[in-house]
Protein backbone atom coordinates (compact mmCIF):
# COMPACT_ATOMS: atom_id res chain seq x y z
CA UNK A 1 0.00 0.00 0.00
CA UNK A 2 2.62 1.86 0.58
CA UNK A 3 2.95 2.54 4.05
CA UNK A 4 4.62 1.37 6.94
CA UNK A 5 3.03 -1.29 9.16
CA UNK A 6 4.21 -1.43 12.60
CA UNK A 7 4.02 -4.61 14.95
CA UNK A 8 4.31 -4.65 18.63
CA UNK A 9 5.93 -7.59 19.66
CA UNK A 10 7.39 -8.73 23.36
CA UNK A 11 9.75 -11.29 22.68
CA UNK A 12 11.30 -13.38 25.22
CA UNK A 13 14.41 -15.02 23.96
CA UNK A 14 13.73 -15.61 20.31
CA UNK A 15 9.65 -16.50 20.95
CA UNK A 16 7.31 -14.01 20.28
CA UNK A 17 5.16 -13.80 23.77
CA UNK A 18 2.04 -10.93 22.71
CA UNK A 19 1.78 -9.51 19.34
CA UNK A 20 -1.07 -6.89 18.02
CA UNK A 21 -0.85 -4.79 15.16
CA UNK A 22 -1.81 -1.30 15.77
CA UNK A 23 -5.49 -0.04 14.72
CA UNK A 24 -6.57 -3.53 13.19
CA UNK A 25 -8.95 -6.12 14.32
CA UNK A 26 -8.23 -9.41 15.82
CA UNK A 27 -10.06 -10.77 12.70
CA UNK A 28 -6.86 -9.39 10.66
CA UNK A 29 -4.42 -10.14 13.22
CA UNK A 30 -5.44 -14.01 12.84
CA UNK A 31 -5.14 -13.68 8.87
CA UNK A 32 -1.47 -12.00 9.37
CA UNK A 33 -0.07 -14.56 11.66
CA UNK A 34 -1.61 -17.56 11.99
CA UNK A 35 0.39 -20.56 10.01
CA UNK A 36 -0.87 -24.10 9.77
CA UNK A 37 -3.40 -23.85 12.30
CA UNK A 38 -1.01 -22.22 14.96
CA UNK A 39 -0.98 -18.52 16.71
CA UNK A 40 1.72 -16.38 15.93
CA UNK A 41 2.31 -16.05 19.34
CA UNK A 42 3.83 -19.24 19.23
CA UNK A 43 6.54 -18.53 16.65
CA UNK A 44 9.49 -17.43 16.11
CA UNK A 45 10.63 -13.52 15.78
CA UNK A 46 11.99 -14.61 12.26
CA UNK A 47 8.61 -16.64 11.67
CA UNK A 48 6.87 -13.32 12.15
CA UNK A 49 8.84 -11.45 9.63
CA UNK A 50 8.33 -13.89 6.80
CA UNK A 51 4.09 -14.23 7.72
CA UNK A 52 3.75 -10.58 7.62
CA UNK A 53 5.66 -9.95 4.25
CA UNK A 54 3.73 -13.29 2.78
CA UNK A 55 -0.16 -11.64 4.45
CA UNK A 56 1.50 -7.80 3.30
CA UNK A 57 0.78 -8.53 -0.18
CA UNK A 58 -2.94 -9.79 0.39
CA UNK A 59 -3.44 -6.46 2.09
CA UNK A 60 -1.77 -4.73 -1.18
CA UNK A 61 -4.20 -7.18 -3.40
CA UNK A 62 -7.37 -5.97 -1.52
CA UNK A 63 -6.17 -2.45 -1.53
CA UNK A 64 -6.26 -2.11 -5.24
CA UNK A 65 -9.04 -4.10 -5.53
CA UNK A 66 -10.38 -1.60 -3.67
CA UNK A 67 -9.14 1.38 -5.86
CA UNK A 68 -10.05 -0.03 -8.98
CA UNK A 69 -6.24 -1.72 -10.35
CA UNK A 70 -4.08 -4.08 -9.64
CA UNK A 71 -0.21 -4.19 -9.63
CA UNK A 72 1.21 -6.93 -11.38
CA UNK A 73 4.79 -7.96 -12.12
CA UNK A 74 5.79 -9.32 -16.00
CA UNK A 75 8.99 -11.20 -16.30
CA UNK A 76 11.61 -11.68 -15.90
CA UNK A 77 11.84 -10.58 -19.52
CA UNK A 78 14.16 -12.55 -21.88
CA UNK A 79 15.63 -10.13 -23.61
CA UNK A 80 18.01 -10.63 -26.07
CA UNK A 81 18.23 -14.15 -24.92
CA UNK A 82 21.26 -15.88 -26.72
CA UNK A 83 23.51 -16.26 -23.38
CA UNK A 84 22.04 -17.41 -20.21
CA UNK A 85 23.68 -14.53 -18.21
CA UNK A 86 21.23 -12.02 -19.53
CA UNK A 87 17.77 -14.43 -18.72
CA UNK A 88 15.24 -12.68 -16.96
CA UNK A 89 17.39 -9.48 -15.55
CA UNK A 90 14.89 -6.95 -16.10
CA UNK A 91 11.57 -6.91 -13.59
CA UNK A 92 8.29 -4.82 -14.93
CA UNK A 93 5.98 -3.64 -12.14
CA UNK A 94 2.84 -2.98 -13.83
CA UNK A 95 -0.34 -1.41 -12.80
CA UNK A 96 -3.34 -2.35 -14.44
CA UNK A 97 -6.71 -1.74 -15.69
CA UNK A 98 -8.26 -4.92 -17.04
CA UNK A 99 -5.76 -5.69 -19.91
CA UNK A 100 -4.61 -2.52 -20.12
CA UNK A 101 -1.09 -0.88 -18.51
CA UNK A 102 -1.57 2.11 -16.38
CA UNK A 103 1.60 2.35 -15.36
CA UNK A 104 5.07 0.61 -15.69
CA UNK A 105 8.44 0.31 -13.81
CA UNK A 106 11.17 -1.28 -14.49
CA UNK A 107 13.27 -2.95 -12.04
CA UNK A 108 17.41 -3.30 -12.88
CA UNK A 109 20.26 -4.30 -11.43
CA UNK A 110 20.42 -8.19 -11.70
CA UNK A 111 23.16 -7.86 -13.87
CA UNK A 112 25.27 -5.45 -11.97
CA UNK A 113 28.99 -6.67 -12.47
CA UNK A 114 31.12 -3.07 -11.66
CA UNK A 115 32.76 -3.12 -15.15
CA UNK A 116 33.57 0.43 -14.03
CA UNK A 117 35.46 0.22 -11.59
CA UNK A 118 37.12 -3.00 -13.63
CA UNK A 119 38.38 -0.44 -16.50
CA UNK A 120 39.71 1.47 -13.59
CA UNK A 121 42.08 -1.25 -12.22
CA UNK A 122 43.39 -2.26 -15.54
CA UNK A 123 45.64 -0.77 -17.98
CA UNK A 124 44.14 1.62 -20.88
CA UNK A 125 44.81 -1.00 -23.40
CA UNK A 126 44.10 -3.65 -20.81
CA UNK A 127 40.22 -2.71 -20.91
CA UNK A 128 39.70 -4.21 -24.62
CA UNK A 129 38.77 -7.43 -23.48
CA UNK A 130 36.44 -6.29 -20.60
CA UNK A 131 34.39 -4.23 -22.98
CA UNK A 132 33.10 -7.46 -24.72
CA UNK A 133 31.14 -7.92 -21.32
CA UNK A 134 28.84 -4.56 -21.96
CA UNK A 135 26.24 -6.30 -24.02
CA UNK A 136 25.94 -9.66 -22.97
CA UNK A 137 23.18 -9.99 -26.27
CA UNK A 138 26.16 -9.61 -29.10
CA UNK A 139 29.04 -11.73 -29.24
CA UNK A 140 32.01 -10.30 -27.45
CA UNK A 141 34.49 -8.66 -29.50
CA UNK A 142 32.45 -8.86 -32.65
CA UNK A 143 29.06 -7.55 -32.47
CA UNK A 144 30.31 -5.31 -29.73
CA UNK A 145 32.67 -3.61 -32.18
CA UNK A 146 30.43 -0.30 -31.22
CA UNK A 147 31.58 -0.08 -27.54
CA UNK A 148 35.29 -1.27 -28.40
CA UNK A 149 35.38 1.87 -30.88
CA UNK A 150 33.73 4.68 -28.19
CA UNK A 151 36.85 3.50 -25.83
CA UNK A 152 39.70 3.40 -28.20
CA UNK A 153 38.70 6.39 -29.28
CA UNK A 154 38.26 8.26 -25.46
CA UNK A 155 41.68 6.76 -25.21
CA UNK A 156 43.22 8.15 -28.63
CA UNK A 157 41.88 11.59 -28.02
CA UNK A 158 43.08 11.44 -23.88
CA UNK A 159 46.41 10.66 -24.72
CA UNK A 160 46.79 12.57 -28.63
CA UNK A 161 47.14 9.97 -30.96
CA UNK A 162 47.05 9.70 -34.68
CA UNK A 163 45.05 6.81 -36.24
CA UNK A 164 46.45 6.30 -40.16
CA UNK A 165 43.57 6.54 -42.67
CA UNK A 166 43.56 2.58 -43.85
CA UNK A 167 42.92 1.86 -40.15
CA UNK A 168 40.23 4.49 -39.67
CA UNK A 169 38.67 2.74 -43.02
CA UNK A 170 39.08 -0.64 -41.94
CA UNK A 171 37.28 0.23 -38.61
CA UNK A 172 34.14 2.46 -39.96
CA UNK A 173 33.96 -0.82 -42.18
CA UNK A 174 33.71 -2.70 -39.45
CA UNK A 175 31.29 -0.21 -37.36
CA UNK A 176 28.87 -1.19 -40.27
CA UNK A 177 28.85 -4.69 -40.45
CA UNK A 178 28.46 -4.28 -36.78
CA UNK A 179 25.60 -2.66 -37.30
CA UNK A 180 23.69 -4.63 -39.81
CA UNK A 181 24.21 -7.59 -37.74
CA UNK A 182 22.93 -6.05 -34.89
CA UNK A 183 19.91 -5.06 -36.61
CA UNK A 184 19.29 -8.71 -38.22
CA UNK A 185 19.36 -9.73 -34.81
CA UNK A 186 16.94 -7.80 -33.67
CA UNK A 187 14.64 -8.61 -36.41
CA UNK A 188 14.77 -12.29 -35.58
CA UNK A 189 14.15 -12.12 -32.12
CA UNK A 190 11.96 -8.82 -32.15
CA UNK A 191 9.71 -10.54 -35.59
CA UNK A 192 9.14 -13.97 -32.98
CA UNK A 193 7.67 -11.62 -30.41
CA UNK A 194 5.27 -9.63 -32.51
CA UNK A 195 4.24 -13.59 -34.02
CA UNK A 196 6.24 -13.31 -37.05
CA UNK A 197 8.34 -16.63 -37.50
CA UNK A 198 9.01 -16.70 -40.75
CA UNK A 199 11.94 -13.98 -40.86
CA UNK A 200 14.25 -15.66 -38.20
CA UNK A 201 16.22 -18.26 -40.24
CA UNK A 202 16.84 -15.83 -43.16
CA UNK A 203 18.10 -12.95 -40.82
CA UNK A 204 19.98 -15.35 -38.94
CA UNK A 205 21.51 -16.93 -41.71
CA UNK A 206 22.34 -13.22 -43.48
CA UNK A 207 23.84 -12.21 -40.11
CA UNK A 208 25.98 -15.52 -39.75
CA UNK A 209 28.12 -14.29 -42.87
CA UNK A 210 29.05 -11.47 -41.72
CA UNK A 211 30.04 -12.47 -38.53
CA UNK A 212 32.01 -15.29 -40.40
CA UNK A 213 33.82 -12.44 -41.72
CA UNK A 214 34.43 -10.91 -38.86
CA UNK A 215 35.64 -13.74 -36.80
CA UNK A 216 38.76 -14.76 -40.02
CA UNK A 217 40.14 -11.12 -39.42
CA UNK A 218 39.86 -12.32 -35.19
CA UNK A 219 41.49 -15.35 -36.05
CA UNK A 220 43.98 -14.06 -38.37
CA UNK A 221 45.34 -10.98 -36.05
CA UNK A 222 45.23 -13.43 -32.89
CA UNK A 223 43.28 -11.57 -30.98
CA UNK A 224 40.15 -14.02 -30.59
CA UNK A 225 36.79 -12.85 -30.39
CA UNK A 226 36.79 -12.29 -26.59
CA UNK A 227 39.86 -9.79 -27.16
CA UNK A 228 38.41 -7.44 -29.63
CA UNK A 229 39.81 -6.74 -33.42
CA UNK A 230 40.83 -2.83 -32.39
CA UNK A 231 43.44 -0.99 -30.33
CA UNK A 232 44.76 2.66 -29.67
CA UNK A 233 46.20 3.38 -32.21
CA UNK A 234 44.24 1.39 -34.57
CA UNK A 235 44.42 -2.24 -35.20
CA UNK A 236 46.46 -4.92 -34.06
CA UNK A 237 47.16 -6.72 -37.45
CA UNK A 238 45.98 -5.64 -41.78
CA UNK A 239 43.52 -7.30 -43.24
CA UNK A 240 44.31 -10.60 -44.70
CA UNK A 241 44.34 -11.80 -48.09
CA UNK A 242 41.31 -12.03 -50.04
CA UNK A 243 39.25 -10.47 -46.99
CA UNK A 244 38.38 -6.92 -48.50
CA UNK A 245 36.93 -9.25 -51.80
CA UNK A 246 35.30 -11.03 -49.62
CA UNK A 247 33.93 -8.66 -47.98
CA UNK A 248 33.07 -7.08 -51.22
CA UNK A 249 30.85 -9.76 -52.27
CA UNK A 250 28.76 -10.11 -48.70
CA UNK A 251 27.91 -6.16 -49.43
CA UNK A 252 27.06 -6.69 -52.89
CA UNK A 253 24.53 -9.29 -51.84
CA UNK A 254 23.16 -8.25 -48.46
CA UNK A 255 20.92 -5.96 -50.01
CA UNK A 256 19.05 -8.39 -51.83
CA UNK A 257 18.56 -10.37 -48.88
CA UNK A 258 17.12 -7.78 -47.16
CA UNK A 259 14.77 -6.98 -49.77
CA UNK A 260 13.37 -10.92 -49.13
CA UNK A 261 13.12 -9.66 -45.20
CA UNK A 262 11.07 -6.59 -45.94
CA UNK A 263 8.85 -8.49 -48.53
CA UNK A 264 7.77 -10.54 -45.67
CA UNK A 265 7.02 -7.34 -42.59
CA UNK A 266 6.55 -4.11 -44.44
CA UNK A 267 3.36 -4.75 -46.14
CA UNK A 268 2.34 -7.54 -44.40
CA UNK A 269 -1.34 -6.56 -42.70
CA UNK A 270 -0.73 -8.50 -39.68
CA UNK A 271 2.30 -7.00 -38.82
CA UNK A 272 1.20 -3.81 -39.51
CA UNK A 273 -1.98 -4.13 -37.46
CA UNK A 274 0.28 -5.02 -34.42
CA UNK A 275 3.12 -2.41 -35.08
CA UNK A 276 1.23 0.75 -36.42
CA UNK A 277 0.46 3.15 -33.82
CA UNK A 278 1.84 1.07 -31.26
CA UNK A 279 4.33 2.37 -28.32
CA UNK A 280 3.95 5.83 -30.06
CA UNK A 281 6.88 8.22 -28.69
CA UNK A 282 6.77 12.11 -29.27
CA UNK A 283 10.23 13.94 -30.07
CA UNK A 284 9.51 16.00 -27.08
CA UNK A 285 9.53 12.96 -24.97
CA UNK A 286 12.33 11.16 -26.79
CA UNK A 287 14.97 14.07 -26.23
CA UNK A 288 13.76 14.63 -22.78
CA UNK A 289 14.56 11.08 -21.81
CA UNK A 290 17.65 10.70 -23.52
CA UNK A 291 16.84 8.43 -25.97
CA UNK A 292 19.27 7.90 -28.99
CA UNK A 293 19.61 5.89 -32.00
CA UNK A 294 17.12 4.50 -34.23
CA UNK A 295 14.41 4.87 -32.36
CA UNK A 296 15.01 8.56 -31.62
CA UNK A 297 15.15 8.87 -35.22
CA UNK A 298 11.78 7.08 -35.59
CA UNK A 299 10.27 9.50 -33.91
CA UNK A 300 11.37 12.47 -36.25
CA UNK A 301 14.53 13.68 -35.12
CA UNK A 302 17.41 13.66 -37.39
CA UNK A 303 20.51 13.46 -34.81
CA UNK A 304 23.34 10.78 -35.89
CA UNK A 305 27.08 11.41 -34.62
CA UNK A 306 28.30 9.83 -37.52
CA UNK A 307 26.91 13.61 -39.78
CA UNK A 308 26.45 15.59 -36.60
CA UNK A 309 30.55 15.10 -35.04
CA UNK A 310 32.13 12.76 -37.46
CA UNK A 311 34.75 10.46 -36.62
CA UNK A 312 36.85 7.66 -37.88
CA UNK A 313 35.80 7.91 -42.10
CA UNK A 314 32.51 9.22 -41.79
CA UNK A 315 33.26 12.64 -43.21
CA UNK A 316 34.22 11.27 -46.06
CA UNK A 317 31.68 9.02 -47.49
CA UNK A 318 27.95 9.92 -48.35
CA UNK A 319 24.85 8.44 -46.54
CA UNK A 320 22.08 9.80 -45.68
CA UNK A 321 19.98 9.11 -42.32
CA UNK A 322 16.94 7.42 -42.31
CA UNK A 323 13.54 9.23 -39.66
CA UNK A 324 10.49 8.21 -39.03
CA UNK A 325 7.24 10.54 -38.46
CA UNK A 326 4.68 9.21 -35.98
CA UNK A 327 7.43 6.90 -33.41
CA UNK A 328 5.48 4.61 -33.31
CA UNK A 329 6.79 0.33 -33.48
CA UNK A 330 6.03 0.50 -37.05
CA UNK A 331 8.51 3.90 -37.76
CA UNK A 332 11.53 2.12 -35.30
CA UNK A 333 11.39 -1.36 -37.66
CA UNK A 334 11.06 1.09 -40.74
CA UNK A 335 13.91 2.85 -39.89
CA UNK A 336 16.14 -0.07 -38.66
CA UNK A 337 15.86 -1.43 -42.17
CA UNK A 338 16.79 1.59 -43.66
CA UNK A 339 19.75 2.08 -41.61
CA UNK A 340 20.74 -1.55 -42.79
CA UNK A 341 21.18 -0.66 -46.57
CA UNK A 342 22.81 2.92 -45.43
CA UNK A 343 25.42 1.05 -43.33
CA UNK A 344 26.08 -1.43 -46.45
CA UNK A 345 26.14 1.92 -48.54
CA UNK A 346 29.37 3.41 -46.00
CA UNK A 347 30.94 -0.16 -46.26
CA UNK A 348 30.96 -0.02 -49.52
CA UNK A 349 32.40 3.28 -50.36
CA UNK A 350 34.69 2.50 -47.64
CA UNK A 351 35.84 -0.64 -49.56
CA UNK A 352 36.28 1.49 -52.87
CA UNK A 353 38.03 4.10 -51.05
CA UNK A 354 40.33 1.70 -48.71
CA UNK A 355 44.26 3.57 -48.73
CA UNK A 356 47.50 1.61 -48.17
CA UNK A 357 49.80 1.99 -45.43
CA UNK A 358 50.19 1.28 -41.70
CA UNK A 359 47.05 0.29 -40.05
CA UNK A 360 48.22 1.46 -36.20
CA UNK A 361 50.04 3.84 -34.80
CA UNK A 362 53.79 4.40 -33.17
CA UNK A 363 53.20 4.09 -29.49
CA UNK A 364 55.35 4.34 -26.63
CA UNK A 365 56.22 1.02 -24.66
CA UNK A 366 53.62 2.57 -21.75
CA UNK A 367 50.51 4.49 -22.39
CA UNK A 368 50.44 7.34 -19.35
CA UNK A 369 46.65 9.55 -19.31
CA UNK A 370 47.89 12.93 -18.94
CA UNK A 371 47.45 14.29 -15.26
CA UNK A 372 43.98 15.95 -14.66
CA UNK A 373 43.15 15.35 -17.90
CA UNK A 374 39.33 14.21 -19.20
CA UNK A 375 37.76 13.68 -22.09
CA UNK A 376 34.34 11.80 -23.42
CA UNK A 377 34.17 9.99 -26.78
CA UNK A 378 30.94 8.75 -28.07
CA UNK A 379 30.02 6.92 -31.10
CA UNK A 380 26.67 6.18 -33.24
CA UNK A 381 26.49 2.05 -32.11
CA UNK A 382 23.34 0.48 -33.61
CA UNK A 383 21.50 1.22 -30.32
CA UNK A 384 22.09 4.65 -29.89
CA UNK A 385 24.82 6.92 -28.79
CA UNK A 386 27.26 4.50 -26.70
CA UNK A 387 30.23 6.78 -24.97
CA UNK A 388 32.93 6.72 -22.60
CA UNK A 389 34.32 9.43 -19.92
CA UNK A 390 37.52 8.57 -19.20
CA UNK A 391 39.35 10.78 -16.65
CA UNK A 392 43.50 10.56 -16.53
CA UNK A 393 45.70 10.56 -13.33
CA UNK A 394 49.28 10.70 -14.66
CA UNK A 395 49.33 6.25 -14.78
CA UNK A 396 48.96 4.01 -16.94
CA UNK A 397 45.55 3.27 -15.16
CA UNK A 398 42.07 5.52 -16.03
CA UNK A 399 41.00 7.48 -12.83
CA UNK A 400 37.30 7.32 -13.87
CA UNK A 401 36.01 5.44 -16.36
CA UNK A 402 32.67 5.64 -17.06
CA UNK A 403 30.25 4.10 -19.94
CA UNK A 404 27.33 6.19 -21.71
CA UNK A 405 24.91 3.20 -22.53
CA UNK A 406 22.29 3.59 -24.90
CA UNK A 407 20.22 0.87 -23.59
CA UNK A 408 20.33 2.58 -20.01
CA UNK A 409 18.77 5.88 -21.48
CA UNK A 410 16.26 4.15 -24.31
CA UNK A 411 15.41 2.07 -21.32
CA UNK A 412 13.65 5.47 -19.47
CA UNK A 413 10.86 5.88 -22.37
CA UNK A 414 9.60 2.40 -21.57
CA UNK A 415 6.67 3.40 -19.14
CA UNK A 416 5.21 5.96 -21.59
CA UNK A 417 5.55 3.28 -24.43
CA UNK A 418 3.37 1.28 -22.44
CA UNK A 419 1.31 3.27 -20.87
CA UNK A 420 -2.56 2.73 -21.95
CA UNK A 421 -1.60 -0.37 -24.16
CA UNK A 422 -2.55 -3.83 -23.93
CA UNK A 423 -0.81 -5.98 -21.80
CA UNK A 424 -0.08 -8.58 -24.85
CA UNK A 425 1.83 -5.37 -27.00
CA UNK A 426 3.69 -5.27 -23.55
CA UNK A 427 6.85 -7.97 -25.25
CA UNK A 428 6.44 -6.10 -28.58
CA UNK A 429 7.35 -2.71 -26.82
CA UNK A 430 10.08 -4.18 -25.06
CA UNK A 431 11.35 -5.51 -28.30
CA UNK A 432 11.00 -2.50 -30.04
CA UNK A 433 13.59 -0.49 -28.29
CA UNK A 434 16.11 -3.18 -28.53
CA UNK A 435 17.83 -3.71 -24.79
CA UNK A 436 21.01 -5.11 -23.96
CA UNK A 437 20.69 -5.60 -20.12
CA UNK A 438 24.20 -5.63 -19.74
CA UNK A 439 24.35 -1.98 -20.80
CA UNK A 440 21.88 -1.22 -18.65
CA UNK A 441 23.05 -2.85 -15.30
CA UNK A 442 27.30 -2.61 -16.23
Amino acid sequence: TGKSTFINCLAESERVIVSEVPGTTRDSIDVRFERDGEDARDQGVTDLIALVGAVDGILQMQAQADAGYFIQCAGPVYSDAEQTAIHGVLLLRLRVDGDRVTDCRPETGRLHRGIEKLFERHPFAGDIGDIGNIGHADPPGLVAEAAHLAYVGAVEKLLGLAVPPRARQVRTIFAELQRVASHLYWLATHACDVGATAPFSPALQARERILGLLEQYCRDCGAGPASGCLLPGGLPHDLPAGWVERCGGLVESLPEELDGLEGLLTENRIWKKRTVGLGVLSPELAIDCGVTGPALRASGVAWDLRQALPYEAYGEVEFEVPVGRNGDTYDRYRVRMAEMRQALRIAAQCLDRLAEGPVRAGLPPELVGPRDAEVYHGVEGPRGEIGFYIVGDGTTHPYRCHLRAPSFANLQALPDLCRGELIADLLTLVGTLDLALGEVDR
